[in-house]
C-alpha cells in the first residue's frame, strides 16, 4: 500500500500513553501530526487478542472508528525467554494494573536467582495502521529489541521495563539511554523504520 491511498497529515494513535505518543511523534517527524485517541474517547477497547498483532489491529480499528481518521496502534511488551514469553501481551498489566514499579518488582521476583545468561528477553513492538475502521488491508510492522533482564533497576529515563532491560550494544540499561538514542535502537524504532519504508516517508 502506498501513502497515496490516504491522507497521512494526521494519524490517531490508539493509546493514552503520553510517553508512547511522544516517541512515535518523534519517529514519524513533523510531516505527520499524531493525535491521541484520548481526544476522541476515554474508553479503551478490551484487548481480547492472544497476540501482539491481534491486539494492535483491534486497537487501531477502534481508534479509527471513534475518530474518523486513519489510526495507528502499537501493541508492545516484554517477552522473557525463561518465563515462556511472559509477561508478553500482558506486560502493561502484569501486576494487575498497579503500574510500572509493581510490574518491575513482580518480574524481578519471577527471575530471582537466575544467572545472567538465563535472563534473556526481547522487547516486541507490533504496529498496525488502518485507513478506516473496516480496512481489510492493515499495514503490519514488527520490531524486536534483544537484551536481558537486570537484577536491579538502572537509569532514570524511559518508562515501563526500561530500567531493567540491559542493552548489549550500549552496555547499559534502556533507561540510561537518552530519548534520542532509544528512538534509534528500540523495538518501536525498528517497527517504525519498516512502517516509514512501507509508507514512502523519508
Amino acid at each position: 500500500m502506498s501513502n497515496a491511498t490516504f491522507d497521512l497529515s494526521q494519524l490517531v494513535l490508539a493509546s493514552h500513553n503520553a510517553g508512547k505518543l511522544k516517541e512515535l511523534q518523534a519517529m514519524l517527524g513533523d510531516a505527520v501530526q499524531v493525535r491521541s485517541v484520548g481526544e476522541f474517547s476515554e474508553i479503551e477497547p478490551e484487548e481480547t487478542g492472544l497476540s501482539f498483532i491481534e491486539n494492535a489491529i483491534l486497537k487501531a480499528r477502534n481508534a479509527a472508528r471513534v475518530s474518523g481518521l486513519p489510526a495507528l496502534a502499537d501493541d508492545s511488551g516484554l517477552a522473557v525467554d525463561a518465563l515462556g514469553g511472559a509477561p508478553g501481551i500482558y506486560s502493561a498489566r502484569y501486576a494487575d494494573g498497579q503500574g510500572d514499579a509493581a510490574n518491575n518488582a513482580k518480574l524481578l521476583l519471577a527471575l530471582q536467582g537466575l544467572p545472567a545468561e538465563k535472563r534473556t528477553a526481547q522487547f516486541v513492538c507490533c504496529l498496525a495502521l488502518v485507513r478506516h475502521a473496516d480496512d481489510p488491508l492493515p499495514i503490519i510492522c514488527e520490531g524486536l529489541w534483544h537484551g536481558r533482564i537486570l537484577e536491579q533497576a538502572e537509569g532514570e529515563h524511559g518508562f515501563g521495563y526500561d530500567p531493567l532491560f540491559w542493552v548489549p550494544e550500549r552496555n547499559c540499561s534502556s533507561a540510561v539511554l537518552s530519548p534520542a538514542e532509544k528512538n534509534q535502537l528500540s523495538h518501536r524504532a525498528r517497527a517504525m523504520a519498516l512502517l516509514r519504508e512501507r509508507l514512502g516517508l523519508k
